[in-house]
């Protein structure tokens, strides 16, 4: 996850329940990136922590009545859990209120989820930065520069250079940007603001869990806005199971050792189903007249998407086993690019639940590799739906059956079916993109 953290585009740990994805908002990626990243020093594994009785003080207060209240609870509600004494009190003491959850005044907003780049931004102008010449041009660089340890996590994870290259690219422009927030920190705020309260106690969770065993310290748990670490921002919990050593230091260390994030990128990805010899995604062209009902998420065989007439952009066959199951997706209206998916793409929403970073993810492995990006134009002609419209939409849609999901302001997967039912059902082009006369007809017909 990863929270992936403008907000972190590098980052953007979409926590939608994230997740996430990492307030400030952190940059996006920049085209200066250091030439020189370093390489951890062997870190001794620390001896897990002792268990003893430990009476945790009074902590001095932070300032904000419901941060206070919160942490007294949860200090007890983590040892209940096994957690150590020691590392609780460790972990919970210095915690400020933070403006990014915590406003100080109203002129202050908190975070928000749907505010970040990959849910705010066309999909058109968030790839104008992701996936710019600058940034596939560092990460074509950094793989040939690196290619012994590339083609080494390859051979072991069996994810491509290419791909990896693009999730740090994403995360953190290649190691340039790694957030300067306290981890801890970030996740008491987050739980104390009450709208990821759960995730954020997992997390807290983790993270004790993880000091107590000596594979971080404390003083290591810099992060990304929403608690995300490392050149390939994992969240404490991601880290937990899936972070490896492979720089033969003793203990993952995800912020000074690019071996150890990278390979924890690709063991992430590839224990999440990623596969090497699969595409995540090839650009489509539909036959006149094609029912877009189809794009609605429904995994079909290549065999019955070319029965359908869909073809490769340029009217080739798709490059894709016949046998190879993919789901046609539309990324903005019927007139934009369109996709067919596989289930490598999944494997990008594992890190950041937006459609939009995935798609990000997987062109930028295309453009270090040297093949093209999206060949139809964009509509960039489109007036966009802004988050208190989008909102309005989802509870429209809602109150008319079409089960949007939560009024969150973020144009998911499951807004976009039930925005594409409505379409059917009107006898509209089922494109599932709004816009804002289609949230007026949404409107009009909830009453």
């Amino acid at each position: 996850m990863l929270c992936n953290t403008g907000v972190k585009f590098a980052s953007f740990i979409v926590l939608l329940g994230a997740c996430a994805t990492g307030a400030s908002p952190e940059p996006q990626l920049t085209e200066q990136i250091p030439a020189v990243i370093p390489t951890a020093p062997s870190r001794p594994a620390a001896p897990p922590l002792p268990t003893q009785s430990f009476s945790i003080p009074p902590f001095e207060t932070s300032g904000h009545a419901g941060l206070d209240a919160w942490r007294n609870d949860f200090a007890q509600r983590a040892m209940q859990a096994g957690r150590n004494p020691m590392v609780v009190y460790e972990v919970l003491r210095d915690a400020k209120p933070l403006d990014a959850y915590l406003p100080s005044s109203p002129s202050k907003s908190s975070s928000s989820v749907s505010s970040q780049a990959e849910f705010a931004k066309p999909v058109w102008e968030y790839l104008a930065t992701a996936v710019s010449a600058g940034n596939i041009d560092t990460g074509a660089t950094r793989v040939a520069e690196e290619a012994v340890l590339f083609a080494e996590i390859e051979d072991r994870f069996g994810v491509d250079g290419e791909t990896v290259a693009a999730i740090w690219g994403m995360e953190t422009s290649y190691g340039g940007y790694m957030g300067n927030f306290d981890g801890p920190e970030t996740l008491i705020n987050m739980a104390t603001e009450g709208r990821r309260r759960t995730l954020a106690e997992t997390e807290l969770l983790a993270t004790m869990e993880l000091i107590e065993q000596g594979r971080v310290s404390r003083e290591q748990l810099v992060a990304g806005w929403a608690g995300a670490m490392g050149q390939t921002q994992f969240m404490p919990t991601t880290f937990k199971q899936y972070a490896v050593d492979f720089s033969g230091g003793n203990q993952p260390d995800l912020w000074a050792s690019r071996a150890d994030a990278l390979g924890s990128a690709a063991n992430y990805i590839s224990q999440v189903g990623y596969r090497h010899d699969v595409s995540w995604g090839v650009e489509v062209s539909l036959p006149e007249g094609f029912d877009l009902i189809y794009s609605d998420g429904r995994n079909l065989s290549l065999v019955q998407w070319r029965a359908l007439g869909v073809q490769a952009y340029d009217g080739g066959d798709v490059p894709l086993e016949d046998t190879e199951q993919a789901r046609l997706w539309l990324p903005a209206d019927a007139s934009g690019p369109k996709y067919l998916l596989t289930s490598n793409f999944d494997t990008f929403l594992e890190y950041n639940r937006s459609l939009s970073y995935a798609f990000a993810v997987g062109l930028l492995s295309d453009g270090i590799a040297g093949r093209p990006g999206p060949q139809a134009p964009w509509p960039t002609h489109l007036a966009q739906v802004s988050v208190a419209d989008m909102t309005m939409l989802q509870s429209g849609l809602n109150a008319l059956g079409y089960e949007a999901g939560r009024a969150d302001g973020i144009m998911g997967s499951r807004t976009r079916r039930a925005l594409q039912r409505f379409q059917s059902a009107q006898g509209l082009v089922a494109d599932g993109y709004p816009t804002p006369e289609l949230v007026a007809r949404v409107m009009s017909a909830a009453g």
